[in-house]
């Protein structure tokens, strides 16, 4: 999905839009440019309306009757705190597009000849990678490719398993341990760890990394230099944006409100192969994703006419396998399925293939409209409202090459997030019920096969209990101001995930605490980001004490919550005491 930053200057109102780095229309026969200045006009204010410190980077391709491509790249608003402003080769995280370099990869792998044994789309998993293995024998030994690129597998998301400095190789044994939440090919659930598991098989088959493999097979021979799946390539350009959020905005005043607005360190900065490459490792630009929507509405060819990825491999992916949205989220919008890596629909009668992405600072948006030989990707740095944005730009963008009256998007977006009920946080009861033992007795550490091992130390009173407290006592007065309040007893471990960095629970009543995943710091300014709403539950059974985190392992919509007698059956993820 994860740092922190200089107070960004007053740049939010000095949106624009870069024109003199527009990669300008190819088109033999001169069509119209998508792009005109009224257009250009339309997106500068949608992101003066969001308020955004950020920006966009945009890229539309389209066919014309003669065949020929019209190609037009812009930038617009802020990239960095320093006012750069956006361009054509700023690049941008583009979060869950990334999957789909993942399955055309994979598509590859299945159209490779020379394997041997060969490998198909209904391949078992079991079949092809050592110890693979589940927690429900009928998916562990059944899944193949297209349950896993389709998100079916009946495991939920389990994104608080994955550190950022594992690999995959570290992830796949771990998968056996981590409780399902349907029964297999009963239900859509996003999974990223599924996408991992398909990012090992250029190791597993043909003894290359995984990132290598993409470079050498896609990237390289469509010519999308720019790209890459590691910050230090990124950094050494000078072109990567930055992440910007807004922190303490009061969105019932107004729901586009910026607070005051942090910059993000960028969210993964592994050094080689990472765990998240095939599900969300990208980083690219505006204008390297044109080379990428020519080649999808190509079908696989490159500029230059070559194959690059059969055909079939594109058709495949695209083709509709779950049920990702079984009612239409808007009048213009239709039900969705998910393929792999791709989600197919239609927007206002016209059949569209798309996906987004989102990783903490950066949003990203890849459409294709192949009946219009039309596609467009939008890329944006803005942490709280860039998916809107995306879709706001994308949509005016849409509705101008199509030819269509557009539709108030943002006005939309405002209603939806004045009407939003944020998490809920409860506040403790004055006279709140002691837990089944002593505070300190809770403090410890707590293991989970897949999970790993939390090391709580205890804060109360101005004292501290547990072994842990000697190295999260610095941590906590130095990294995590205001994460504390002495007048409640609060435990904080160590949780190094793709989306936090510290767990702390603070009590609420009886077993039960109020949970907050930490994400991020930043030692100069002393501010983090907290997700709350969260809660965990101990259970105390003799000498035996465990407690389960509550709303964690990311459930897809319509799952119901784990039932049982107890806590730990009851369990989303049981932790247990050493």
């Amino acid at each position: 999905m994860h740092f922190w930053r200089a107070l960004l200057p007053a740049l939010i109102c000095a949106i624009a839009v870069t024109a003199q780095d527009a990669q300008q229309p190819l088109s033999l026969d001169n069509a119209p440019p998508i792009l005109t200045p009224e257009l250009d006009a339309a997106i500068v204010d949608i992101l003066k309306e969001f308020k955004t410190p950020g920006g966009v980077g945009v890229a539309v391709v389209r066919k014309t009757a003669q065949g020929t491509w019209q190609v037009e790249t812009k930038g617009y608003g802020n990239a960095t705190a320093d006012g750069a402003q956006v361009t054509a080769d700023t690049l941008f995280a583009i979060g869950s597009n990334s999957k789909l370099f993942d399955i055309l990869a994979t598509g590859l792998l299945i159209s490779n000849e020379t394997l041997s044994p060969r490998i198909s789309w209904t391949s078992k998993i079991a079949s092809i990678i050592p110890g693979w293995k589940l927690m429900d024998p009928v998916a562990s030994s059944e899944s193949t490719i297209i349950d896993l690129m389709s998100h079916r597998t009946g495991l939920p998301r389990h994104d608080f398993m994955t550190p950022l400095y594992a690999s995959a190789a570290d992830i796949i044994p771990l998968l056996q341990h981590v409780r399902p939440s349907t029964g297999f090919r009963e239900q859509t659930q996003y999974n990223n760890n599924m996408y991992t598991v398909l990012s090992y098989l250029p190791t597993v088959l043909l003894n290359t990394s995984y990132e290598q493999y993409v470079r050498d097979n896609i990237l390289t021979p469509l010519g999308m230099d720019a790209t890459t799946y590691f910050y230090a390539d990124a950094v050494k350009t000078g072109k990567l944006a930055d992440g910007f959020l807004r922190e303490g905005a009061n969105l019932t005043q107004d729901p586009f409100a910026t607070g005051t607005v942090r910059t993000l360190p960028f969210w993964d900065r592994s050094p080689k192969g990472h765990v998240i490459s095939g599900a969300g490792g990208v980083i690219s630009s505006a204008n390297d994703m044109a080379i990428w929507l020519q080649m999808l509405l190509e079908e696989g060819k490159s500029r230059s006419n070559e194959t690059v990825i059969p055909a079939a491999v594109i058709n495949k992916v695209a083709t509709g396998v779950t049920v990702l949205m079984p009612v239409a989220a808007y009048p213009e919008l239709s039900p969705q399925v998910y393929g792999g890596g791709q989600i197919r629909g239609t927007y206002r009668g016209v059949e569209i293939i798309e996906h987004g992405g989102s990783v903490i600072g950066f949003k990203s948006q890849v459409t294709r409209f192949p009946s219009k030989d039309l596609a467009i990707a939008v890329l944006t740095n803005e942490e709280d409202w860039g998916g809107m944005i995306m879709d706001a730009v994308k949509y005016r963008i849409v509705d101008q090459a199509l030819q269509l009256k557009p539709v108030d998007w943002t006005s939309r977006y405002r209603t939806k997030i004045s009407q939003s009920v944020p998490p809920p946080f409860i506040t403790r009861p004055k006279y709140a019920e002691a837990p089944a033992v002593p505070y300190a007795a809770l403090a410890g550490a707590y293991e989970h096969p897949a999970y790993g091992t939390l090391d709580f130390c205890l804060f109360w009173d101005d004292r501290t209990a547990g072994s842990a407290c000697t190295a999260l006592v610095p941590d906590v007065q130095r990294l995590l101001p205001g994460v504390i309040d002495p007048s409640v007893p609060t435990l904080i471990s160590r949780w190094d995930t793709m989306i936090s960095n510290y767990m702390r629970l603070t009590h609420y009543s009886g077993n039960v605490f109020n949970l907050t995943a930490v994400y991020g710091y930043d030692p100069s300014e002393g501010w983090v980001l907290k997700v709350e709403g969260l809660q965990a539950e101990f259970e105390v059974k003799g000498e035996d004490i465990g407690f389960a985190p509550m709303g964690v392992w990311g459930e897809g919509a319509g799952v119901e919550a784990p039932t049982g007698d107890t806590v730990e059956e009851r369990a989303e993820v049981w932790f247990q005491k050493n």
